[in-house]
C-alpha cells in the first residue's frame, strides 16, 4: 500500500494518476521506469487477488460495464474522415492552444484512432483538452500562477474549476463568456450533466469496456478539438484550410450547438416522445359499435363539464404562444393535426441553460416527472386498447369486461385532449422558465404545490389505466377536479407563461 501511495497517491507522493489524467505532465517528465514500475504493481495485485480468493473459496463478481447515456442525442458532428484526421494533424501543429511539448499526446490520439483504439483516443484528448483549456482559463481570468498548478499543498486547477461559472474566491469565470456558450455546452454535455455521457468519469473509475468504447463518442470529442484548435491558430494561417466546405460545415456545427443533456432539452424530448404516442390512440382499431357508450358518456354531465373547461383552459393558453394568433374552435379545441406542429415548434425553443439556477431546475424537476407519468398514461393506454381489441375480435371477454372495455374507449376520448392540454402546459411553462425568479418566495412556494398537484393527479391517472384496475369513471372524476384547479390557478395570471414579459421566439400557428 505504501508503494501505490508514493506512485498513485496521495499528493504528497509522485501522484502520477492525477498528473497525467488531468494533463499536467509532458512525455518528457514521466521517466519509462515510472511506468514499467506501476505495470509490475498492477500484475503484481492481480496475483495477490487470485492467491486471496482461492486461499478464500470466494469468486469475484465484476460489477458490469455501463453504457454511455444518451449518447445519441449528442452526435451532432458527421464521422470523422480522413479529410478531417489530415486537416487535424495540419491544424495541431500551428495551433497556440497545445504546447509543444504537448504535441506527442496529439499524434498519438490521432493515431489510436486510426487503428480504432477509440477509449485510448479519448483519454488522451481528455486530458490534453484540460491542458489546453487551463491555459486559456489562466490567461483569461489573469492568474497565471494557477496554469501549472500541481503542487501537493494548493489546489489543483482541473475541469471542475475550469468549467465554473465562479473562480474559488467567488469572482466570475471569463473562460465561459470567453469561449461561448456552445462551446461550454458542448463540454458540460460530454463531461458533467448527469444525464450526459460523462465520459471523463466512466473513464477515469474504470466503468466503461474500453475495447467497446463507442466510435462516435471518440468521433465527436476529435471533431470538437478540431474546431476548437483552429479559434487559436493566427487568422493568416492555414487560410485555404479554414475556408474548405468541410471545415466550414463542423464550425458552423460547433457554433450552433446547444445543450442536449440538460434536463431542459430532456424535458422537450419526453414532451415530443409523448406527443407521438399520443397520437397512435385515434388510429388504433376499435369494434364497429361502441356507440351506445359513448352517447352516454357525451350525456354526463361531469363529462360536458371536462369538455367546457378544456376549452376555456386551451383558449387561456393559446393566448400565451409566442407570436400566436391560435384560435380554439369551441369544444373541438386545436384541430388535431396542429397539435404536433405546435408541439414541435414550442420545444423547438432555445431555453439558456448554461448555469442553470437552483429555481429554474426545481421547476424543471416537476415538470419532467409530470411528462414521464403522462407517457405512462399514454403508453398503457395504448397497450390496454390493442389487448382489449384483440379480445374482443377473438370473443374472449367476458360481459363485465366488454362493458369496461366500451367505458375505457368513452373515457380516452376525453383523456387524450386532456393529456395534449398537460402537454401544451409543459411546453408553455419551460418557454417562461426562468421567469420563476420574478416571483416571491410565497408565490414560487405556491406555484410549485400548483405542478405538484398535476403531478399527483398524472400519477393517479397512472394507476386508474391500468389493465389491472380499469377505473374509467374514477379517472374522469379526478380528470375534471384537476381541469378545475388548472382554471382557477390560471385565472390567478401566476403561470410562468402569463409573467412572461416579453418571447424570444416566434411560433407559428395559424
Amino acid at each position: 500500500m505504501d508503494i501505490l501511495k508514493v506512485f498513485i497517491g496521495s499528493p504528497c507522493g509522485l501522484n502520477l494518476r492525477n498528473i497525467l489524467w488531468h494533463g499536467f505532465a509532458s512525455p518528457q517528465d514521466i521517466p519509462p521506469k515510472y511506468c514499467s514500475a506501476m505495470m509490475l504493481f498492477t500484475a503484481g495485485l492481480g496475483q495477490l487477488l487470485k492467491s486471496y480468493l482461492h486461499q478464500e473459496n470466494v469468486t469475484l463478481a465484476h460489477r458490469p460495464f455501463v453504457t454511455l447515456t444518451n449518447l445519441e442525442d449528442v452526435i451532432v458532428f458527421p464521422g470523422v474522415t480522413d479529410e478531417v484526421l489530415s486537416a487535424l494533424e495540419n491544424v495541431m501543429m500551428k495551433s497556440a492552444f497545445l504546447l509543444k511539448a504537448m504535441l506527442p499526446y496529439w499524434e498519438t490520439a490521432v493515431s489510436k484512432f486510426k487503428v480504432h483504439r477509440f477509449a485510448d483516443c479519448t483519454m488522451l484528448l481528455l486530458s490534453q483538452l484540460e491542458a489546453g483549456l487551463r491555459r486559456v482559463f489562466a490567461a483569461v481570468n489573469k492568474c497565471p500562477d494557477r496554469l501549472l498548478t500541481a503542487e501537493s499543498t494548493i489546489l489543483y486547477t482541473t475541469f471542475d474549476e475550469i468549467l465554473a461559472k465562479h473562480l474559488n474566491d467567488g469572482s466570475i469565470n471569463q473562460l465561459p463568456h470567453f469561449l461561448g456558450e456552445p462551446a461550454m455546452e458542448f463540454l458540460w454535455d460530454f463531461l458533467n450533466y448527469q444525464e450526459g455521457p460523462r465520459i471523463r468519469d466512466r473513464l477515469s473509475h474504470g466503468e466503461i469496456n474500453l475495447r467497446e468504447f463507442p466510435r462516435e463518442a471518440a468521433s465527436q470529442l476529435l471533431t470538437f478539438s478540431l474546431v476548437l484548435l483552429l479559434r487559436f491558430t493566427a487568422e493568416d494561417t492555414l487560410t485555404e484550410l479554414k475556408e474548405e466546405a468541410t471545415i466550414q460545415l463542423l464550425i458552423s456545427l460547433a457554433e450552433s450547438y446547444r445543450s442536449r443533456c440538460h434536463p431542459a432539452f430532456q424535458l422537450q424530448k419526453q414532451v415530443l416522445n409523448c406527443e407521438k404516442s399520443l397520437r397512435m390512440w385515434p388510429v388504433l382499431p376499435v369494434p364497429e359499435e361502441p356507440g351506445q357508450e359513448a352517447a352516454r358518456l357525451e350525456g354526463n354531465s361531469e363529462a360536458f363539464a371536462c369538455n367546457s373547461l378544456i376549452s376555456k383552459i386551451l383558449c387561456e393558453f393559446c393566448h400565451h404562444i409566442p407570436g400566436s394568433t391560435c384560435a380554439v374552435n369551441g369544444l373541438d379545441g386545436l384541430p388535431p393535426e396542429k397539435w404536433p406542429q405546435l408541439l414541435q415548434e414550442l420545444c423547438s425553443t432555445r431555453i439558456p441553460t448554461l448555469f442553470c439556477p437552483r429555481l429554474v431546475l426545481e421547476v424543471l424537476v416537476v415538470l419532467r416527472g409530470i411528462s414521464a407519468q403522462c407517457q405512462r398514461v399514454s403508453d398503457q393506454v395504448v397497450a390496454s386498447l390493442q389487448l382489449r381489441h384483440r379480445q374482443w375480435v377473438e370473443h374472449r371477454l367476458r360481459s363485465r369486461q366488454r362493458q369496461n372495455y366500451l367505458r375505457m374507449l368513452s373515457s380516452v376520448r376525453l383523456l387524450s385532449p386532456v393529456l395534449y392540454l398537460i402537454l401544451l402546459l409543459l411546453a408553455l411553462e419551460l418557454v417562461s422558465v426562468h421567469t420563476v425568479h420574478g416571483k416571491s418566495a410565497q408565490d414560487r412556494q405556491q406555484y410549485l404545490r400548483f405542478l405538484k398537484l398535476i403531478l399527483q393527479y398524472t400519477e393517479n391517472l397512472v394507476a386508474y389505466t391500468n389493465q389491472e384496475k380499469n377505473k374509467w369513471n374514477e379517472a374522469i372524476t379526478l380528470t375534471h377536479a384537476v381541469l378545475l384547479r388548472i382554471w382557477t390557478f390560471s385565472e390567478k395570471k401566476q403561470m410562468l407563461m402569463q409573467l412572461a414579459k416579453k418571447s424570444t421566439n416566434q411560433v407559428d400557428t395559424s
